[in-house]
């Protein structure tokens, strides 16, 4: 069973808004339409692992009114990397020098003061082998997370278990309410 990686619709927020771990509402029309898209592709039996964030909870709830049959539980490991004091503030006014101690120590920094891409990593590590565990008991996996998740599971999706040098993390995610599936390697 492959695991369905689902990035949340259009924050409610300006463009250019550093906004990880903040708990920001989706726009309601947008979920809606995510929803409606995914209720139709996903399998019989597929359980819904949720971000504890407001955005991915949205979601799980227009998904659930349209697919009763879908199980959930809300898993903070799925949330969004943290970036401390950063949050809310727009990124082009975010002082150089964090940017660039972050970029020397990418993979131990804190950016912003609250978690590190190794601590975030780690996370998304611990609920990775969750959810290889349960494809392999043949059920559907489906994550209802952010653009970070989900470039962090594609690098673990490699084998990759720790990025040391910014240049290497990747920049390709799902648009805003758009899904990737991606199958286990076992």
């Amino acid at each position: 069973m492959p695991l369905w990686l689902v990035r949340h619709a259009q924050p409610l927020l300006e463009p250019g808004v550093c906004y990880g771990a903040l708990d920001v509402a989706a726009d309601s029309q947008a979920t809606h339409i995510a929803a409606q898209a995914l209720a139709q592709q996903l399998p019989p039996g597929a359980f819904l692992h949720v971000s504890t964030l407001q955005r991915c909870e949205l979601l799980r709830k227009q998904l659930c009114a349209l697919r009763p049959d879908l199980a959930y539980k809300n898993d903070a490991r799925l949330r969004e990397m943290n970036f401390g004091q950063w949050e809310g503030q727009r990124w082009s006014l975010i002082p150089r020098d964090a940017y660039d101690a972050w970029t020397t120590d990418f993979w131990q920094y804190r950016f912003g003061g609250a978690e590190s891409v190794a601590e975030f990593m780690a996370r998304v590590e611990w609920a990775w082998c969750d959810a290889q565990a349960q494809s392999a008991r043949g059920v559907a996996p489906v994550w209802l997370t952010h653009a970070g998740v989900i470039r962090a599971v594609s690098l673990l999706a490699q084998g990759v278990l720790e990025v040391h040098d910014a240049a290497l993390w990747p920049v390709d995610a799902p648009g805003f309410g758009q899904y990737r599936r991606l199958d286990f390697r076992i």
